[in-house]
């Protein structure tokens, strides 16, 4: 069984991957495909020194690396591979804009191989573990004891190889690593296998996997776990230090013979020059952008820390409740929620950093699966523009539409079920409603909560709806001249403001 739903993943993924990628015949910049070919040659070609120095033969504002070492390793392990098999997809300042079908195929190969190395096997990590664990069961994260909590019961129709394949079948991950291009995949599986680790109480072992992750990408955020007994959280607090200096210094022991290089790198991993936003991404100051400017109000450092404190405000409450209340139930609500403050209020937000998010909302949709679903559709919707770019429109909505059916399948609902709950339903007759869905036991309790309530449900439609009249319009419609970016903002604006109601959502489930 899940052999047969892993291979459904997969195959998922390879059908996406014949579709077209980011910057296809679109010079002279091209696209993240093109972006990651070039990483490839570079640190095949140069020596690391010159990785991230802009030199004769490295044009930074060509695609310069601007990711952590990891990333740099990766491209030049695929780098020897891909000179190995055609030196001309590797040639540096002959090959910009390479294109063919067997570099595409073995682009696609790299991904993919990325994902059955690293992603799949973290979820499966994840959710098989969780199978073997006691249900309604939450681990102090500071002592190891177990309190019995009723409160998180989990949706019995979602066992853990459901949730795996549900997982693994999110479309914005497939539809971005898969079809845009990246390798996504690998910081999100490390960051995957660090929550396992920390759930099961392998604190050093998440340590290094976070560490790892940290280290490919540089879009991850933690939280620090005490021990109330002063002499045992000395000396958990210095391992766990111990391991995270080790991890880094070997990680970046190429890099630290000389300082200057290292400052080079930090510059540019943090390039306050690119602003507070790229793209219409849907997060709070690109939707406040179209009242304010911030751009000609604000300096970038001015804006940097403007960001700075109000995501620390954003993220507060959730840190000090998994500070003070270290359950195992809250640490994945408190990623949740730490994840969304920097998504919708920090500096430098892409579009594709929803995916932080949307992996351990992924991960907690077993435990309420309808909210859960509905933040990873809007999460894609979101990044509709970006693939509508990219000529990926058709892979989206027949991505959307089987993850869709086959949550509603899992939860044995249907489109006609919930119409039909939303209109029948009343206040007056919600508590007869669920007590009838008592008895049905095809649906089960946590279903039968959320479609209960028929203002939330008619939001919930109404919601689903929005997203497929503005993927009509920003599909079929033109916008008007002097407004050519009107349909991506609004899908910024729209998808924003589900974020926010998600974010007080989860952060009221935490706290």
């Amino acid at each position: 069984m899940p052999f047969l739903l892993i291979l459904v993943a997969v195959l998922l993924r390879w059908c996406v991957s014949l579709h077209p990628y980011s910057g296809q015949n679109s010079p002279p910049m091209f696209g993240d495909y093109e972006a990651q070919r070039h990483w490839m040659e570079i640190t095949r070609i140069l020596p690391l020194q010159d990785w991230y120095y802009n030199t004769s033969e490295n044009d930074l504002m060509y695609w310069g690396l601007d990711y952590p070492p990891l990333t740099a390793y990766h491209s030049l392990l695929c780098g020897y591979v891909a000179d190995f098999l055609n030196p001309e997809f590797v040639a540096l300042g002959a090959s910009r804009g390479y294109e063919s079908y067997e570099h595409k195929l073995f682009m696609r190969v790299t991904v993919l191989i990325a994902d059955l190395f690293i992603y799949i096997p973290a979820v499966w990590w994840y959710f098989c573990k969780k199978q073997s664990d006691h249900q309604n069961v939450s681990r102090n994260l500071r002592d190891g004891n177990t309190y019995s909590v009723h409160s998180v019961k989990e949706d019995k129709a979602l066992t853990s190889h459901i949730s795996m394949y549900l997982t693994l079948i999110y479309p914005g991950l497939i539809l971005i690593d898969h079809g845009h291009f990246q390798y996504n995949g690998i910081s999100l599986g490390l960051t995957i296998a660090a929550v396992a680790a920390i759930m099961q109480g392998r604190d050093l072992i998440a340590s290094v996997l976070f560490c790892f992750s940290v280290n490919y990408k540089q879009m991850r955020k933690c939280l620090p776990k005490q021990n109330p007994f002063v002499m045992t959280g000395l000396i958990k607090l210095l391992s766990l230090a111990s391991v995270v200096i080790v991890t880094f210094f070997v990680i970046w022991f190429p890099f630290l013979k000389n300082v200057d290089l290292v400052v080079q790198v930090l510059h540019r991993l943090f390039p306050l020059a690119r602003g507070v936003f790229e793209d219409k991404v849907s997060n709070v100051w690109c939707c406040l952008n179209v009242i304010c400017k911030f751009r000609n109000t604000f300096t970038n450092l001015q804006m940097a820390n403007v960001c700075l404190l109000v995501t620390l405000l954003a993220v507060l409450p959730s840190s000090i409740d998994i500070l003070l209340r270290p359950r195992s139930h809250k640490f994945l609500l408190s990623v949740i929620n730490s994840s969304l403050a920097f998504f919708l209020f920090s500096f430098q937000v892409h579009e594709k950093s929803i995916l932080l998010v949307a992996v351990p909302v992924a991960l907690y949709l077993p435990i309420e699966p309808l909210p859960c679903f509905w933040f990873l559709y809007i999460s894609t919707f979101s990044m509709l523009p970006l693939l509508l770019k990219d000529g990926l429109l058709i892979s989206y909505i027949a991505l959307t539409v089987f993850y869709s059916v086959s949550i509603m399948l899992t939860l044995n609902l249907g489109l006609r079920d919930l119409l039909r709950y939303s209109v029948k339903c009343t206040p007056q007759d919600a508590k007869t409603k669920q007590s009838k869905f008592k008895k049905q036991e095809k649906i089960s309790a946590e279903t039968q909560s959320f479609v209960s309530k028929k203002p939330l449900l008619v939001i919930f439609l109404l919601s689903l709806a929005g997203c497929w009249m503005l993927t009509i319009c920003i599909a079929t419609v033109g916008p008007p001249s002097q407004y050519p970016d009107l349909f991506p903002l609004l899908i910024s604006v729209y998808s924003c403001v589900h974020f926010l109601g998600f974010f007080i959502y989860f952060n009221y489930r935490q706290i």
